[in-house]
């Protein structure tokens, strides 16, 4: 069986326990010390209150000449009563060097040896002693009475200690009616500062806390998603290893303003927005992230909550997903297209046109190998090569020519390790892409943002330039669409521009970032057939990197 708990179970209940005990204490100790200092204060009050009544008697001439008088009591008890009742204190004692008194409150003791010290008196010296005579133990002094050089009377004046216990007790009464006042208040504070830690520990012990705190830590390193927590104003409150990571933030950016992280425009909106985002995507220099966001409301606007999702490689492979799914179509309608062409050549058989037959198929042959084999001969990076068959199969089906520059050409192992195939492959592909559709409008008449003046193309036509020079990888695209308009150029590479209505508008956003990404620059201006014309240009190796422009 369990034994019953001493202290109660939450934190804010231990701690009110253990200040109230506390407070508790701290006014105890405070009553002590005043009721000894205050006792002590009475019995040094009393001492100097008795040392006065005695030297004044001492140094009075009337008590000299009741002296040298034949019944020195007789002048002398009257005189004595008359100062004790004056000042309040419990004995005066005139006494003779022997120690006989001449006066004493209770008469019947008058006549009789002083009870107490006397020494240190006769040699001239006043002092003070604590002593139980006839009416108990008092406080007391002795002071020597001079005539003329010699001492010829004693006087003691004393103050019972009952009677300086009697006043150390009254001031306790007030004493202890403070300390209780002061132990009211103190409970009460200590009260509404533990209901206050009740309401934010939520009723949890210093264990529950400790271990809720040994969570929240092994959560924040563990989970790979960014987790961001902003407060009130805008400062990052926490994040986590993986925030940190697709935000690019420095060790110390706990208590920085969002706005001053110097994170991209799109992103910064998104992260001080009050309303709630969900699964907005948005581009960092490097990485494609997905935001989501939800405001701490309690009562007032606390904070807001932000998760990050690292979308980089999923955007790259679903890019390449889209490529291969194209392509894969092309080579159905290839693969329709070669069939009607058979039955053709068989059909040519049949009626005895072998020559005809012949020329139709080795015509055909040379149109489909005359691409492959100007890709295969300037292209020896089979990445690059890949995709550009596979763009062309692509083209050739929405009727578009692509075709590769004669300038082209890119040796087998030119390209270092250090240059990502993934990104050769969002660069190209999109620029490919966003071309195909560019010129193939320009064709049909679809929308696009048409530059004023442009004539429309003679015929649907992308070409691509891929070489090496000067240490660094040039990728250049140009198209016979309508072009882009002036107004535009500088917008084409944020997140979000397309003309092509909503769900598009990402493709150049991630050309810009993979060029950036390698150190590389990006390029717009007008063909010499009045399309668009992007020109990419990614070091080699060993170059720094330099700020994307358009």
């Amino acid at each position: 069986m369990r034994p019953p708990r001493v202290l109660p179970r939450s934190l804010a209940g231990q701690l009110f326990v253990m200040q109230a005990l506390l407070v508790a204490a701290v006014v105890a100790g405070c009553a002590v010390f005043a009721y000894v200092s205050g006792r002590a204060q009475a019995e040094e009050t009393a001492k100097r209150q008795v040392r006065t009544a005695a030297l004044a008697m001492a140094e009075s001439p009337s008590v000299r000449e009741a002296i040298r008088t034949p019944d020195p009591s007789a002048v002398l008890q009257p005189y004595a009563e008359r100062v004790r009742a004056e000042t309040g204190i419990a004995f005066v004692t005139i006494m003779n060097p022997q120690g006989v008194r001449w006066t004493h409150p209770n008469a019947a003791e008058i006549g009789r040896p002083f009870i107490g010290h006397t020494d240190r008196a006769l040699l001239g010296e006043t002092f003070d002693e604590t002593y139980t005579g006839t009416l108990g133990p008092s406080i007391r002094v002795v002071t020597p009475v001079r005539d003329g050089g010699r001492v010829v009377g004693l006087v003691s004046a004393g103050i019972t200690v009952e009677r300086v216990s009697t006043q150390v007790r009254e001031q306790l009464g007030a004493l202890g009616m403070a300390a209780g006042a002061a132990l009211t208040l103190g409970a009460l504070g200590t009260y509404v500062i533990n209901a206050r830690l009740r309401r934010h520990t939520h009723g949890m012990n210093a264990r529950e806390l400790s271990r809720m705190h040994d969570y929240h830590e092994a959560t924040l390193h563990a989970v790979r998603e960014g987790l961001l927590m902003l407060d009130g104003r805008r400062r990052i409150a926490l994040v986590n290893d993986a925030a940190r990571e697709l935000l690019g933030l420095a060790p110390g950016a706990v208590g920085r303003r969002v706005d001053g992280l110097e994170l991209p425009a799109a992103l910064t909106g998104a992260l001080l927005a009050s309303e709630p985002r969900v699964d907005e995507v948005h581009l960092t220099a490097d990485r494609v992230i997905v935001v989501n966001t939800s405001p701490v409301v309690g009562g007032e606007q606390r904070g807001t909550v932000v998760t990050l999702r690292d979308h980089t490689e999923l955007q790259a492979l679903s890019g390449e997903l889209d490529s291969e799914r194209g392509f894969s179509q092309a080579l159905r309608s290839q693969a329709h297209e070669a069939a009607n062409r058979l039955h053709t050549v068989v059909s040519l058989i049949e009626l005895d046109r072998v020559d005809e037959a012949v020329e139709f198929a080795t015509a055909e042959l040379e149109l489909a190998q005359v691409l492959t084999d100007r890709v295969v001969d300037a292209v020896g990076e089979p990445v690059l090569a890949a995709l550009l068959l596979g763009k062309a199969a692509q083209a050739n089906e929405r009727g578009v020519e692509l075709v590769l520059a004669e300038d082209s050409l890119i040796d087998d192992g030119a390209l270092p390790d250090s240059l990502a195939p993934r990104d050769l492959v969002t660069i190209l592909g999109n620029l490919i892409d966003n071309a195909v559709d560019a010129a193939s409008e320009a064709m049909t008449g679809g929308a696009g943002a048409v530059v004023p003046g442009q004539r429309a193309a003679a015929r649907a036509l992308v070409t691509v330039t891929a070489r090496t020079v000067g240490g660094e990888l040039l990728l250049r695209v140009a198209d016979t669409g309508a072009g882009i308009a002036p107004d535009d150029a500088d917008e084409v590479f944020r997140r979000g521009w397309t003309t092509h209505g909503t769900g598009r508008g990402l493709g150049l956003a991630l050309v810009r970032q993979a060029a950036y990404r390698n150190g590389g620059t990006v390029t717009l201006d007008r063909s010499e057939d009045g399309g668009a014309r992007f020109t990419v240009r990614l070091p080699l190796a060993g170059r720094p990197a330099r700020e994307v422009t358009a």
